[in-house]
């Protein structure tokens, strides 16, 4: 059985000779070093990664690379000592056999990429992965270009899990470095496809030099390219059928013809018009006579694309090369498409829009005419995502282009910025309620529903509107504030739109720089730490101190918490803050009375993100606090998120002794459910609840039927934001309630101020009484 190797040339495969087959499986087969370097260093990488993430899939990604690289190395061995006995059929298995591994091993590193972007958060392991994976990618066309189906096999192998990790871990940039992976793949494949031409052009040629005084004639008429060789005056000595194939012209003998007589029986075929023979022919000429040395691209009327190499001879005269490149300039234009066009849209993306801007700007600048930058966000999309899948949501972005393609004028450009955000370039503009009216109409159409695979869905449309000149001149400068504007749409209700106003970027300036006294102020040290206490209202003594986190700013003054606590939960730095609070708060603690517990407040990203047992762990040897004197508190938030991990962590909490109290409860998504699903020690009501009581019974009822089923459930009871007596007389005719807190016992104190309080008037004999 003959075997072939797929060669492209003039559109069609030729079958290749055995001994040349064999040269490729022997190119699949060769240099073992590269492969043990590699497999080293993908190894290593996964385990680094293992290591670091504590992820159990990706120690299996580790051992499988290994094993699957000895695997490989072992066949190598083998293929290399049954070499000599091999024929063009019996290789066939051993390639099957090394596409088998490689790909396989190319699925294993896939897969490593894809658990580390959409399961962990490590940024040193993203680097890692990202790193070796695109370098062994790149990789694949070193070492396995002899191989077409090897090469499309381990591009997709790679790629794929590649781009569902980057797509899954819900950061932005990384969605839009997914969307760069498929002219990356399809330009991979085309560098593996020289490389196979290069070297099956080598072999060939070899192969040709010793046959080529009794096949010369055969092979030359069996050339994928036409071929001409002139003399030193012009005239045509040797040419292949290919070439009259090419330029669409019957049999016959033409040795001896002119390049124009040529060109002119072109003419006559209909095959290309006169005056282009008249100008190819003079084109002809100059490359033959060493005047020009570039390269001749011609169109012929079939619509086939010719591209025409000269090289000179040493006895004068040239070699013309004929090749029909018309499927790679195809690709190519594609290629070039795919780089300044979203490649699910077909709109501008954003280097195209980018471009667009500046050229719009410029004829601005010097027309003075204005032109509106439209930064538009589609609202609910992520849903859409979440529950119907990708592929739905993909046909939901095609559908909100084909729509924005017919909102707007042919003067102006609508583009895909990335993910579900599109941007529209509005010139020119005769005023305000041209950009008003186009707004309105995006957010009312992109608001209709739309039919998807048998689901009707609704969306909305946010937009943020900047315009230039009023608002810049600069396509970046625009482009800010457009999206500072959209930020503010959506803050205020979505499906609606905002113009750029200067107190937009006032505040965003604000808030850059309190990010970056936020971060001065972790490396400083500068927060300090408040407490304010609990009265137990049977013992009439503190029996709690809330620690409270606050930041003395040294030329803004004291920062609400309720300002920077955000900010910091966005940053990632809220994970830092606790844990530095947790240890303060337990250290101080010790100072106090042995009977005074110290109360810390938990964010719902310390739980998401860091291992609360552990930091609470570490702050209670660090300071020698009892762990039955620390109580933890959390919001219902905290309840909302991954419930399962969530409860797993509180009992450890609950295992080690602490007290868990459930903070603001009334506030947020109240369930009662909340109160026997999870290990709750206290229920703190929140002050709300105190609005009116003296005057409602309704109010009355409310806080006390919560008290109440409360401590039924065999929870304490603390009411937060008592301020006058009348609130603290009807408390006190309450059995359920054991603790309360507010202004009227004492504001958060500073440790040594609270430190007095404890020793000096422990008792609260006028305010309790």
């Amino acid at each position: 059985m003959a075997s072939w190797f797929p060669l492209r040339r003039g559109g069609e495969r030729s079958e290749l000779p055995p001994e040349i087959y064999l040269s490729v499986v022997d190119s699949l087969y060769s240099d073992g070093r590269s492969l043990f370097v590699g497999s080293l260093a993908a190894s290593a990488g996964t385990l680094i990664s293992a290591f670091r993430t504590a992820e159990p899939a990706l120690f299996a990604c580790a051992v499988g690379i290994a094993i699957l690289a000895a695997v490989r190395a072992l066949d190598m061995r083998a293929y290399w000592r049954k070499r000599q006995g091999l024929d063009a059929t019996t290789a066939r298995p051993w390639e099957n056999r090394y596409i088998l591994g490689a790909t396989a091993y190319v699925g294993l590193l896939g897969a490593w990429f894809f658990i580390v972007f959409a399961f962990t958060s490590d940024q040193f392991t993203e680097l890692l992965c990202l790193a070796v994976t695109i370098a062994y990618m790149v990789g694949i066309s070193g070492r396995n270009f002899g191989s077409d189906r090897l090469v499309t096999l381990q591009i997709v192998a790679a790629s794929l899990p590649m781009a569902a990790g980057l797509l899954l871990s819900g950061n932005v940039d990384y969605v839009i470095l997914a969307l760069f992976l498929a002219p990356f793949s399809i330009t991979l494949r085309s560098i593996s496809n020289r490389l196979r031409k290069t070297l099956l052009d080598a072999v060939m040629t070899a192969r040709q030099n010793t046959q080529l005084a009794e096949r010369f004639d055969t092979a030359l008429n069996n050339m994928p390219h036409g071929l001409g060789m002139f003399d030193e005056r012009r005239r045509l000595l040797v040419a292949n059928h290919r070439l009259a194939e090419l330029f669409g012209l019957g049999a016959g003998d033409r040795r001896g013809a002119l390049p124009g007589e040529l060109f002119a029986e072109c003419v006559e075929a209909d095959t290309m018009p006169a005056a282009e023979a008249v100008h190819l022919t003079a084109a002809f000429e100059s490359r033959l006579s060493g005047e020009t040395a570039d390269r001749l691209l011609i169109d012929t009327a079939a619509g086939r694309t010719l591209d025409l190499a000269f090289q000179p001879m040493e006895s004068g005269g040239s070699v013309v090369l004929i090749e029909d490149v018309t499927e790679r300039r195809a690709a190519e234009t594609k290629i070039n498409h795919l780089a300044r066009f979203d490649a699910l849209t077909g709109l501008p993306n954003r280097t195209n829009l980018r471009d667009q801007m500046d050229r719009v700007l410029a004829a601005a600048r010097r027309s003075g005419e204005t032109c509106a930058v439209l930064f538009l966000d589609l609202d609910e999309f992520k849903q859409v995502n979440d529950t119907l899948g990708h592929p739905c949501g993909d046909q939901l972005l095609c559908a909100v282009a084909d729509r924005l393609r017919l909102l707007v004028r042919q003067s102006d450009v609508v583009g895909r910025f990335g993910g579900d955000e599109f941007m529209i370039l509005q010139y020119p503009v005769t005023g305000t309620e041209q950009v008003v009216a186009l707004a309105d109409r995006i957010v009312e159409r992109i608001g209709a529903p739309y039919e998807i695979d048998g689901h009707e869905l609704v969306i909305g449309a946010s937009l943020g509107i900047a315009l230039a000149p009023r608002d810049g001149l600069d396509a970046d400068v625009l482009s800010k504030n457009a999206d500072m504007a959209l930020y503010r749409a959506k803050a205020e209700g979505r499906r609606g739109w905002r113009f750029f106003e200067i107190e937009m970027d006032v505040k965003a300036r604000a808030r850059r720089s309190l990010e970056i006294d936020l971060r001065n102020a972790m490396a400083s040290d500068a927060f300090t730490i408040y407490y304010q206490p609990l009265v137990n209202l049977k013992t009439k003594r503190i029996s709690t101190c809330e620690a409270l986190l606050r930041w003395p700013h040294p030329d803004r003054g004291m920062i609400s918490p309720a300002e920077f606590i955000p900010v910091a939960e966005e940053m990632g730095l809220i994970v830092e803050i606790g844990t530095r609070v947790l240890h303060k708060a337990c250290a101080e603690a010790m100072n106090w009375p042995d009977d005074v517990r110290v109360a810390v407040n938990l964010s719902p990203i310390q739980f998401r993100r860091g291992n609360v047992a552990d930091a609470v762990r570490a702050a209670l040897e660090s300071s020698g606090l009892p762990p039955n004197r620390l109580e933890v508190e959390i919001t219902e938030s905290v309840l909302l998120q991954d419930t399962e991990h969530t409860g797993v962590q509180l009992r450890q909490l609950r295992d080690l002794g602490i007290r868990i109290s459930l903070d603001d409860f009334g506030t947020g998504y109240s369930s009662l459910s909340y109160l026997h699903s999870f290990p709750l020690h206290k229920v703190k009501i929140d002050r709300s609840f105190l609005h009116d009581i003296g005057d409602s019974d309704r109010s009355l009822t409310l806080l006390r039927g919560v008290a109440r089923l409360s401590a039924a459930l065999g929870m304490s009871v603390a009411i937060e934001g008592v301020e006058t007596k009348e609130q603290l007389a009807v408390i006190a005719g309450e059995v359920s309630v054991d603790e309360v807190q507010g202004f009227l016992f004492s504001k958060p104190k500073p440790a040594d101020e609270l430190r007095q309080l404890l020793y000096a008037t422990p008792i609260f004999v006028g305010k309790v009484a």
